[in-house]
């Protein structure tokens, strides 16, 4: 009786953290949005470096927020990067757009594209400041909706979730699923059990005064994990961190090789392996993979195991598609519910690769990673900012 009762014992971790996740992203989504009525002005920096493959239109999106008063100020490192004349054409098409272009090639610390959100700083206009990734694109409402929460003074912070509703191809899909099925979950059981106390890279709006008393950017400029730890000493400082239910969208390349997506997938597991490293062990239980395969290893593939396995997936697929179709709305799934357990395969041979090695590859720059999550350049191809994509 107990070889039949032991495959479904490996399993149960995952299918508890499965509608544990599912409890607490119902509760999250369920609760009214804050009344978007509070709008002081605004300056948005963005790091960038090269071409991304919907560069203008990505940056076109901020150019026509629904918002009274903002500014936008890109930050490049070399006056030879290419996204230099999309940037022109942009002012050029939004002239009624406060836009500025900073080019500066200063390397302040070993994180780049924290080097180009200090140079976009000085030139900052206005008290509250919002990063975002250069290949977020966003609706006419974000600024209204990330402000919102900022009526409150004790709010130092507001972050937000992303999403990728549109791919093209299998490799984008399988990116992409990473951002329903484990990346929100994973946030939202975060959120309800421990409380916000990071913050997510694609969008952060902060206010002024608070990034101040944390040391301004340069605080950053040494850590890879620049989005976690701005999020954490700001929360350490006294401030309350919101989560913003307003979805901005990562949009992908359709031409990114396998490669880049599981050196990109394995520096974000190192990354959350130095910032987090008793959460980032302990999710190694919840991974639905490994608990398939062991409920087939005990059960020696006979049926108890198969069962073990079929009822996880089940339950994993019902909990991942009304993530995508009523949550997040991204309606991946499903459509590329097939992909499903290559996506998990995927994640599990991540966390266990994340858990040996201290190098880390970022926009092809080599870089030792040292506890407390700094990091040090072990070789110097390309200086200057990362293009914002964590």
């Amino acid at each position: 009786m107990l070889h039949e009762v032991l495959p479904f014992l490996s399993v149960t971790p995952a299918l508890a953290y499965a509608a544990i996740t599912y409890y607490c992203g119902r509760s999250f989504f369920a609760a009214p949005a804050p009344l978007a009525e509070h709008a002081p002005a605004v300056s948005i920096l963005k790091p960038v470096r090269g071409v991304d493959g919907d560069s203008f239109e990505n940056f076109s999106s901020f150019c026509r927020q629904d918002y009274p008063c903002y500014q936008i100020v890109f930050a490049v490192a070399s006056c030879d990067d290419p996204v230099i004349p999309i940037i022109r054409q942009l002012v050029r098409a939004y002239p009624e757009t406060d836009i500025e272009l900073v080019v500066d090639p200063a390397i302040h610390g070993a994180n780049y594209k924290v080097c180009n959100l200090m140079h976009a700083y000085a030139k900052a206009k206005h008290p509250l400041l919002v990063v975002c990734d250069s290949d977020i694109r966003v609706g006419d409402q974000y600024l209204r909706q990330v402000c919102a929460p900022f009526a409150d003074a004790e709010v130092g912070l507001v972050t937000s979730l992303y999403r990728s509703s549109q791919v093209a191809g299998t490799g984008c899909a399988v990116e992409a699923l990473g951002f329903c099925c484990e990346m929100i979950p994973n946030v939202m059981a975060a959120l309800k059990l421990e409380g916000l106390s990071f913050a997510l890279g694609a969008s952060m709006a902060v206010r002024r005064e608070a990034l101040e008393r944390i040391g301004g950017f340069e605080a950053l400029v040494d850590y890879l994990a620049d989005d976690y730890q701005l999020g954490n000493m700001i929360h350490r400082a006294g401030y309350r961190l919101e989560l913003s239910p307003y979805f901005v969208e990562s949009m992908m390349r359709g031409d990114e090789k396998l490669s880049e997506l599981l050196s990109r997938q394995l520096r974000w597991g190192r990354t959350m392996r130095v910032s987090r490293p008793g959460g980032y062990l302990a999710s190694g239980i919840t991974l639905p993979f490994p608990g398939a395969v062991l409920a087939l290893l005990l059960a020696g593939f006979t049926s108890s195991g198969w069962l073990a396995a079929a009822l996880l997936y089940l339950v994993r697929s019902a909990v991942c598609t009304a993530y995508s179709q009523l949550l997040v709305k991204d309606r991946l799934l499903p459509c590329w519910l097939w992909l499903l357990p290559l996506r998990d395969a995927l994640s599990f041979g991540v966390w266990a690769l994340s858990l040996v090695g201290k190098r880390v590859r970022w926009r092809g720059d080599l870089f030792l990673l040292e506890k407390g999550g700094k990091i040090v350049a072990l070789e110097d191809k390309g200086k200057g900012g990362d293009a914002g994509s964590n």
